[in-house]
């Protein structure tokens, strides 16, 4: 089965051919240096190069899958959440050319994809889910951070998510305080590598708290008032690397210390972790500790497919349609806030 699909859902415009659980193409376009000079994405902006790029996008994806158009036999897009304008672009565009080709259409929920990423792997990439099991999954980006009850495959329950700030969003926005350029997650992992973690005490927000919801605005405030009372710090590169791993400690921590209970606490003997804060090196780290530790078999998604990527999108839709799930109708619209339920 050939599938097209496609992924506007925010600043990156991906277009990817998915045949039998295999990734024959994945073309990205990232739209960061565009959005960095604004410190963030401006959403006008994300929609007016996603219809710049999405058809050569798709060209590419079709000629590196070396497949024609009359060849397909589905098309999928990302329906949410995301980016109103953003998701338009590539929704519509899918529906378009599954109305041309008279072909299966599915409409995926984002989130919903990057909860089987963590089971693609190999080059090229393939999907194995003979090797399946019940585990607790971690999404993190910067839009959201959730954990989410994986039953079996296409069966899930959400166990919290976040209340304020998602994981992804504090790394930016401190490190946005720090002066390091957008997107700040990366560059603090870097400069973390150098740091010293225990440098600097902040708090751990919910850490002790019963249930599986995430909170980082606390956290993002107390480095504000931090660096208001500490301004020369900012002059001092080692005390820079410091603050970057003390910062980052307290949020990995959070999400491994979690993860694990949740794991625990609902019996599976599998622990997954996806979107883009899972390239964090830290976080792959102390998530291999812990679940070493506990006896958990991990599973994290390989980076690339961390990130905003219509591959992932291209493999829930094969999936669905394996499994007899109805097509979505060819009139349905985006779902900016749909939620994983």
């Amino acid at each position: 089965m050939n599938v097209l699909a496609f992924e506007t859902s925010c600043d990156e415009t991906s277009a990817a051919v998915v045949c039998d659980g295999k990734i024959l193409s994945s073309a990205v376009s990232s739209q960061i240096k565009l959005h960095a000079e604004y410190g963030g994405v401006v959403p006008e902006l994300a929609a007016r190069e996603h219809l710049k790029n999405l058809i050569p996008v798709a060209q590419s994806a079709l000629n590196e899958a070396k497949i024609s158009p009359r060849q397909l036999d589905a098309v999928a897009a990302t329906q949410g959440p995301g980016l109103p304008n953003a998701l338009l672009v590539g929704f519509k565009a899918a529906q378009a050319v599954a109305f041309a080709l008279n072909k299966a259409f599915i409409g995926i929920n984002h989130h919903e994809a990057h909860l089987y990423s963590p089971w693609i792997s190999g080059e090229p990439p393939v999907a194995d889910f003979s090797k399946f099991q019940p585990n607790v999954s971690l999404i993190v980006s910067g839009g959201h951070t959730m954990l989410v009850l994986v039953e079996s495959e296409l069966k899930h329950r959400v166990l919290g998510s976040t209340m304020d700030d998602a994981a992804g969003e504090c790394f930016d926005k401190t490190g946005k305080m720090m002066g390091l350029a957008y997107p700040a997650g990366p560059e603090i992992d870097k400069l973390a590598e150098q740091g010293n973690p225990k440098a600097f005490d902040f708090p751990r927000p919910l850490l002790n708290d019963a249930g599986d919801d995430f909170s980082f605005s606390g956290l993002k405030t107390s480095v504000r008032y931090f660096l208001r009372d500490n301004p020369a710090l900012l002059d001092d590169a080692q005390k820079i690397r410091d603050l970057c791993a003390s910062v980052q400690a307290s949020i990995v921590e959070v999400l491994v210390a979690k993860t694990i209970r949740a794991a625990k606490r609902n019996g599976v003997g599998c622990v997954t972790a996806s979107g883009g804060v899972t390239c964090n090196r830290a976080l792959r780290r102390e998530l291999a500790r812990a679940c070493g530790h506990e006896g958990f078999t991990l599973r994290l998604a390989e980076k690339s497919l961390c990130t905003d990527n219509a591959a992932m999108i291209g493999i829930l839709a094969e999936r669905k349609l394996l499994a007899d799930v109805v097509p979505t109708l060819l009139d349905q619209e985006i779902s900016p806030g749909w939620t994983l339920a």
